[in-house]
């Protein structure tokens, strides 16, 4: 079985206070406006001047047009220097410098973009480098009967016959992957709030349960 890291997510109360720099223009939450600038709410996967009631700068429509969408690495470059993505935007924001402050701020607006197929985030972001996680934990043998209890929550979004249609598929994965990807979302080592919110809630036993069953779905 592979050992797992995952990136380090931004921290989402840093984010909130960074984006105090931005909500003289900017509204995010249930009851969101567009003001100067558009609403935030949905913004991961949403193109460029996405919204027909707002009216963009002429540069901001140029670019949409020619295919810019906002995922995690357009919107840390815009972010930093909001001209060098677009450069007629009239956005007076000179952007934000510091590496860390992007992050949390995603991070943020991340809570704001919760369907996951929206959220280029859940993607694997796994790389093969050692994991921290209790060997205990590991050794637990999971239930898979009890795992098909429990996936339901999990096939809403995850299809059970292993397509891939924006999110990514959970079938077959080794056991040891699913319950150390699980815990560093339970842990908020790996970036995504709704998998951090759903593995939140599980115990080690049901995490453990839960890769029994995925790993061997069809048998």
């Amino acid at each position: 079985m592979g050992n797992i890291a995952f990136a380090q997510s931004g921290d989402v109360i840093a984010g909130e206070k960074v984006f105090k720099q931005c909500k003289g223009c900017h509204q995010v939450g249930q009851e969101a406006k567009h003001r100067i600038g558009p609403h935030l709410n949905g913004l991961f996967g949403r193109k460029a001047a996405g919204y027909e009631d707002f009216k963009y700068s002429k540069s901001f429509r140029r670019a949409g047009a020619g295919g810019l969408e906002w995922h995690a690495d357009t919107l840390d470059a815009f972010l930093e220097n909001p001209k060098a993505i677009v450069s007629g935007t009239r956005m007076s924001f000179r952007g934000l410098k510091d590496a860390q402050d992007r992050t949390d701020l995603l991070a943020y607006l991340r809570l704001y973009s919760d369907n996951p197929s929206d959220i280029p985030e859940a993607d694997p972001t796994a790389v093969g480098v050692d994991h921290d996680l209790d060997p205990a934990i590991l050794a637990l043998q999971g239930d898979p009967e009890y795992g098909a209890y429990l996936s339901g929550e999990c096939t809403t979004c995850h299809q059970a016959a292993g397509g891939d249609d924006g999110i990514p598929s959970i079938v077959f994965w080794p056991e040891d992957d699913f319950v150390v990807a699980m815990h560093a979302y339970k842990s908020k080592k790996r970036a995504h709030p709704v998998m951090q919110m759903i593995a939140g809630r599980l115990g080690d036993e049901e995490i453990a349960a839960l890769a029994a069953y995925f790993a061997n779905i069809e048998e």
